[in-house]
């Protein structure tokens, strides 16, 4: 039986975590109501309030208010760096499409984390105790730190100042109602560009607040980031976008959460909030206290122009591009085979997004989950059963197939944001589980010498495996985009209304292509296990699930041909960056945010545009000769 004790001192811890993390949370679901942005570089800037909260702390006095006026002046830095982002950036992409706005904020994120690598180092930083809070209190028997007072307090003050923002004053007013009808609220006169630029301030205030209020709790560190803003998503989910007093309630309940799994079950203790946050997206999408406002992610841009099937010409260039690929191991080493079957394993991969995303219109943000399951499946029946290699190659996608067929049947009741959230959502649960059940999986120590058959473990023989699955994986799915199905398929992409009309059953047909997916990405995933010869947990974190979204967009959703170019030169960047570049992060962020403002539709687009200006220029060259 649980003793008093124990539930205080959960009460206590659960409170504290709920207190910081609405803080950060707030201020990511007030720029998604008003700008619709999903901003993933807002963890950053809570990372950099810690470190800059830090370098203030050992700077100013060594007082109470010493300290409070260095979280204040962290916190207006902190502000003034969200609001040089959103100027210099986000107010040039509120018009492009929500997966674009996604990777340029995906960007910011890794350019701030290479700057607080080049200021503050790779070390944890711990802040000194805040004088006149260095000591301890005691509640029913249970001894906690004075400071977490403060936490809890400036949380309540938060909600407090949020409340008469809102409701008191004339630009809360505009706020409220730029949630409601955005355009609504142009009509009227009001400037939407400083509104946003106000709000997003506002919400980089709120971060960097947090972060310096954390550092005396926990260190400063690089990872901080990427922890915060995937629970602080959470947080939003489950409180409703745009909710303050949502946002507060699920901070409580996240953070309370989070202190249960820690102090009972610590193989799922990570992935408890993320199956909460499941269970509100399948029951209630909109949150506990969201309204339908501010919330659609519908994405007309994903449409491309109409595609034809490959004609004479160009299948006879991929037979001869098919023959050089089987030709090249006869002149290259084991190296170089190597790397051309990880690109291939990744062509597919990326191949398995486009037809969920481009085809499909349904952009998720846990692909990883899918490719994680075909490769941890085998090896954990490889492990405890010694699977075969042969054996694990029908399994592995069968079993992604099976896990998408699940997992689609709620996902596809979703539509735009939801889709994305339900699917991280799992994305997590299953990296959870990857990650802490340890005597399960062996945790970050992943499994290992899982290597291929006899018959396979070649390197040229391997090769030519990986090419025959991988190129008739993307032959099939080429096929099925051009079959009736592919058809109807982005016909309820383009207008499910109109869908509908006709006859088609689109959450039937959009069910049906997730599965497809679902079985080429554990395909995949299986072809890279046996490749590496091991499984790790960072093959099912959001770093997969993000390469695979870059990938597909870096070739462009507009063609089918995407996918290929995508992976093939994103795994050449961010290899060559890795290699021979230290801050190779700040590098590629920067490259995303190029990528968004001037190569919106990939390099399938460039190439289309230059195609067309070429086409331009040959008829005013005839038309000119004709004169």
């Amino acid at each position: 039986m649980i003793e008093l004790r124990e539930i205080v001192s959960l009460l206590v811890n659960g409170v504290v975590i709920a207190s910081s993390l609405f803080m950060v949370a707030s201020g990511l679901s007030i720029v998604f109501g008003i700008s619709r942005i999903s901003n993933f570089a807002h963890g950053s800037l809570y990372m950099i309030g810690a470190y800059i909260g830090y370098t203030a702390a050992t700077h100013f006095p060594s007082t109470t208010w010493g300290f409070f006026a260095a979280a204040l002046a962290t916190a207006i830095a902190v502000a003034i760096i969200g609001g040089l982002i959103e100027m210099l950036l986000l107010r040039r992409i509120y018009d492009s499409p929500h997966h674009l706005q996604l990777i340029a904020t995906f960007g910011v994120f890794m350019i701030l984390r290479d700057f607080a690598l080049m200021i503050w180092g790779p070390v944890e930083l711990f802040a000194p105790r805040v004088p006149g809070f260095e000591g301890a209190a005691r509640i029913f028997d249970h001894v906690f730190p004075v400071y977490y007072v403060v936490i809890f307090v400036m949380s309540l003050v938060t909600v407090a100042a949020l409340w008469f923002l809102f409701h008191a004053t004339r630009w809360g007013v505009l706020l409220r109602a730029a949630t409601q009808d955005r355009d609504m609220v142009a009509a009227l006169g009001v400037d939407q560009k400083w509104l946003f630029t106000g709000v997003f301030v506002l919400s980089s205030f709120l971060a960097g607040l947090a972060g310096v209020l954390d550092v005396p709790r926990v260190p400063a560190n690089l990872g901080m980031d990427i922890s915060v803003i995937i629970e602080a998503f959470a947080v939003v989910v489950i409180g409703g976008m745009g909710s303050i007093v949502g946002c507060f309630i699920a901070s409580l309940i996240v953070g309370i959460l989070t202190a249960i799994g820690n102090a009972y079950f610590p193989q799922l203790s990570l992935a408890l909030v993320f199956i909460i946050m499941a269970v509100v997206l399948i029951t209630r999408p909109r949150g506990l206290f969201g309204k339908n406002a501010g919330a659609s992610w519908d994405d007309p841009s994903l449409g491309e122009l109409v595609m034809k099937p490959a004609g004479p010409k160009a299948r006879k260039g991929w037979v001869g591009f098919l023959m050089l690929l089987a030709l090249l191991p006869l002149l290259l080493g084991n190296y170089y085979i190597d790397t051309l079957s990880e690109i291939l394993i990744l062509i597919l991969f990326s191949w398995s997004f486009y037809f969920m995303a481009g085809t499909g219109g349904m952009m998720s943000f846990g692909q990883a989950s899918l490719f994680g399951i075909g490769l941890y499946v085998p090896a954990l029946l490889s492990k405890y059963f010694g699977l075969s290699m042969t054996s694990a190659l029908f399994i592995a996608p069968v079993s992604a197939g099976l896990v998408a067929m699940l997992l689609g049947g709620f996902a596809v009741r979703l539509s735009g944001i939801y889709f994305a959230m339900l699917t991280l959502a799992f994305a997590q649960i299953v990296w959870s589980v990857a990650f802490q059940w340890v005597d399960l999986t062996n945790g970050e120590l992943g499994i290992l010498n899982l290597w291929a058959a006899p018959w396979a473990r070649d390197y040229r023989t391997y090769y030519y495996l990986t090419l025959a699955l991988c190129a008739g994986g993307v032959l099939l799915l080429r096929r099925i985009v051009f079959s009736p199905f592919g058809q109807s398929l982005r016909a309820a992409r383009d207008s499910e209304l109109r869908a509908e009309a006709t006859g088609i059953s689109t959450k039937r047909q959009k069910w049906i292509a997730f599965s497809i997916a679902g079985v080429m990405s554990g395909l995949a995933g299986v072809l890279m296990l046996y490749l590496k010869g091991s499984a790790f947990p960072s093959y099912l974190d959001i770093g997969t699930s993000f390469d695979v979204f870059v990938m597909a967009l870096l070739g462009g959703l507009q063609s089918l041909n995407g996918p290929i170019t995508g992976a093939t030169i994103y795994w050449f960047l961010k290899t060559t960056l890795q290699s021979h570049v230290y801050h190779w992060n700040m590098i590629l962020g920067a490259i995303l945010v190029l990528l968004t403002l001037f190569m919106p539709r990939g390099i399938s687009g460039v190439i289309t545009d230059l195609r067309a200006w070429q086409e331009q220029k040959k008829e005013r060259l005839l038309t000119g000769a004709l004169q």
